[in-house]
């Protein structure tokens, strides 16, 4: 399973892994070992808080197991999805394994610090990364990346509490900038890697279809509103006693709108957009008048629209041409 010679839950030292595997034994928490085929991930969410992040650790497991957390490299301005963060995106198509390790005290009374083994994990082949935002002083900082991990398939990990990502202190609604798309195609998991079910590796293309879908669709509405004259942005909310953190669709700050957008107009995803929109809606601060909208691929049932209906929440669909249910009808006074 394992391409190093180490127990999970073992430590060690970056030199230590440097002179058996290769790589620096120096700085930055995405290290490539060229001579062996591996990178190796370090995670320290002590010296992340540091760098104005928080979003490093164990999240609450999911429908597809374990996820574990970590943000991106480059500790001053926007980081980006090159260097050392492309070749962690890239690994699988790279064919270099990758192992998780997360900071554990000190050698003795030195300042060498003790790497604790994990296990060996791999992006997230559905959804490789989200981005977040730093959000020093109430408003929107700088754009991080933040790969999602999980176990190789077959595999686990060695976590313990201390592992596990801490819940956010205060809720917080902070308006964040559109920033230019980026293209999620780019991890391709290799067909000899779908042998579990203990992680994404197994899923299908289903998932990953509908996420590129509604990538596009909002790619393309956001366009829309651009091209006339309104401007939009997005929110991150955190919320106290909850791990991590997550973001609205857009937001149409001209005509006061919340959009909601799904990759498939099927009962289950109108449900969800209801129950997202209800929910943000209590934590954003924008104008008196807010207007709840679900933007979809194509119209949902008549049932679903009679729901939408009933919620008071406007439907937007895209056509060959643009977009039909746009503008909004007026707010009910």
């Amino acid at each position: 399973m394992s391409s190093l010679d180490l127990a999970q839950g073992a430590t060690t030292t970056r030199m230590e892994l440097a002179q058996a595997y290769g790589g620096s034994p120096y700085g930055g928490g995405i290290v490539p070992a060229n001579q062996s085929q591996n990178i190796f991930v370090f995670s320290d969410p002590a010296a992340g808080r540091e760098h104005d992040y928080t979003f490093d650790g164990r999240a609450d497991d999911d429908e597809y197991g374990i996820l574990y957390l970590y943000t991106g490299a480059g500790q001053t301005g926007d980081q980006q999805l090159t260097d050392r963060n492309k070749s962690l995106l890239n690994h699988a198509q790279d064919g270099r394994d990758v192992h998780l390790f997360v900071a554990d005290g000190t050698v003795g009374d030195s300042t060498t610090v003790k790497q604790r083994y994990l296990g060996q994990v791999v992006v997230d082949p559905v959804l490789p990364f989200v981005e977040r935002w730093s959000g020093e002083e109430g408003s929107a900082g700088r754009r991080l990346y933040v790969f999602r991990l999980r176990p190789v398939p077959g595999g686990t990990l060695a976590l313990t509490d201390e592992d596990v990502m801490q819940p956010a202190p205060s809720t917080e609604a902070l308006p964040v900038p559109w920033e230019p798309d980026v293209a999620m195609e780019t991890t391709i998991v290799p067909p000899e890697q779908h042998t579990t079910d203990s992680t994404t590796a197994n899923v299908t293309g289903g998932p990953r279809t509908v996420i590129r879908r509604e990538g596009r669709l909002v790619s393309a509405y956001k366009a829309h509103l651009a091209s006339l004259g309104h401007v939009v942005h997005r929110f991150q909310i955190r919320v106290e006693g909850e791990k991590g953190a997550f973001l609205t669709d857009i937001y149409d700050a001209t005509d006061n709108v919340l959009y909601e957008a799904k990759g498939k107009a099927l009962r289950e995803q109108v449900r969800m957009a209801i129950g997202q929109l209800l929910d943000y809606r209590r934590h954003i601060d924008v104008p008196d008048g807010l207007r709840l909208a679900v933007l979809m691929p194509e119209e949902p049932t008549a049932d679903l629209r009679e729901l939408l209906e009933a919620e008071d929440i406007a439907l937007v669909t895209q056509t060959a041409d643009g977009f039909t249910g746009f503008p909004l009808p007026p707010a009910a006074s």
